[in-house]
């Protein structure tokens, strides 16, 4: 039987996190917090590293390319030209990016990702969820049956603009509630929040690269949830517990007004999140990320390094076309 291949998360040196070395999962978030906005990348590199990590898989996080194994990185941190050697399977982590363009796997946080239409031949994805918020403080038991704090979680630019207005303030104010958006250093806090409003747009725009971490967050807080129809959240929704789905600043308010004077309905929705989130607890998608590794990353590397050298030239070469097809369809303003 051949060796399983080494596994590793890259960022490039020069990005690498400081300290270079987490000492545990747990304390990613403190680390986090400290480089503000546009640090998704590490969500998907240094955190899942981490997370793995601790629960002793074995894999290694690199400054600089392997020259073999399998090699997983963001999207931000594969530069666009490079392609694999016959011993290397890239793994492109897209998130919420382009697609790589000569990455043999793209793992994918939205199971309606425009690459799931893509001929599987070429374009091969897998699904994984998004990592909880890390670090995360549940709502405050203490606060009962308090329905007073409404809060939105997540950069301000990524807010409905009705949302924004001062009108909406107003009319949650009316409702004997108050409105917060919550600052970056507070993502984690949900301490004393009683419900969350997620809306981006009430355009009816799908959202199909954005993942459900919002959803996941409420479930492990013990918040009850008001999302718009975003096609990651609409993919989780087992029960009308889950979450309430609004398509209008009216439907906002009026889910509002609901949850405030039933408190049955707060209550369920609270066990029902209790219960989903054991599907996303770090032990579950740890093992989730094991079974992605090892049952499909590592047969495709054992795949590619048998390909005879021709093979493998006609695949990045068909990628090649591919990415200069998109190229020219870009210059000519035509959406694929």
């Amino acid at each position: 039987m051949p060796a399983t291949p080494p596994i590793y998360f890259y960022i490039p040196q020069r990005q690498w996190p400081k300290p270079h070395l987490l000492a545990d999962a747990n304390a990613y978030w403190q680390w986090q917090n400290s480089l503000r906005y546009g640090q998704g990348r590490y969500n998907w590199t240094l955190q899942t590293y981490l997370q793995l990590r601790d629960q002793g898989f074995a894999c290694e996080l690199v400054g600089t390319l392997p020259e073999s194994g399998i090699i997983l990185a963001h999207s931000d941190f594969f530069p666009d030209n490079l392609k694999p050697n016959a011993q290397q399977l890239l793994v492109c982590l897209r998130a919420d990016r382009n697609h790589h363009p000569y990455a043999q796997l793209h793992v994918i946080q939205n199971r309606q990702d425009p690459m799931t239409q893509w001929s599987s031949s070429l374009w091969s994805v897998a699904y994984m969820p998004h990592w909880p918020q890390s670090g995360l403080i549940p709502r405050n038991q203490a606060r009962g049956d308090r329905f007073e704090t409404v809060a939105f979680f997540g950069q301000e630019g990524n807010l409905a603009p009705e949302l924004k207005a001062t009108t909406w303030a107003a009319q949650i104010t009316s409702l004997g509630l108050k409105w917060s958006i919550t600052p970056f250093e507070r993502w984690h806090d949900y301490s004393d929040v009683d419900v969350v409003i997620a809306v981006r747009s009430f355009d009816h725009t799908p959202y199909n690269q954005k993942p459900a971490s919002k959803l996941y967050n409420c479930w492990h807080s013990g918040v009850p949830a008001i999302l718009g129809p975003e096609a990651a959240y609409q993919a989780e929704r087992q029960s009308d517990l889950d979450y309430v789905e609004v398509r209008t600043p009216t439907e906002a308010l009026a889910a509002l007004k609901q949850l405030r004077d039933d408190l049955a309905l707060r209550q369920a929705m609270i066990h029902q999140g209790q219960r989903r989130a054991q599907e996303t607890s770090p032990a579950a998608l740890s093992a989730q990320w094991g079974s992605f590794l090892t049952q499909i990353a590592v047969p495709a590397y054992e795949q590619w390094v048998s390909l005879p050298t021709q093979q493998q030239h006609h695949f990045l070469q068909q990628r090649n076309f591919r990415r200069q097809v998109q190229k020219a369809k870009s210059r000519l303003g035509i959406v694929s």
